[in-house]
């Protein structure tokens, strides 16, 4: 199975409180932190949510 390697590159900082909830659900708590998830429609919705704030990489 396929994950998603999820890494925040940007401050929650000033963001929104469902974004910065998002990323906290996510598993991120700073800058440079990465995260694996697995490649499932409601963690890529997630990600899609606050793309703004990480990058995505998928994993075999």
């Amino acid at each position: 199975m396929a994950t998603l390697k999820v890494t925040q590159v940007r401050s929650a900082i000033g963001s929104k409180p469902q974004h910065r909830e998002t990323l906290r659900s996510l598993g991120l708590k700073r800058i440079g932190h990465t995260v694996e998830k697995p490649d499932r429609p409601e963690i890529r919705g997630m990600v899609k949510s606050v793309t703004h704030l990480v990058t995505m990489e998928e994993v075999n």
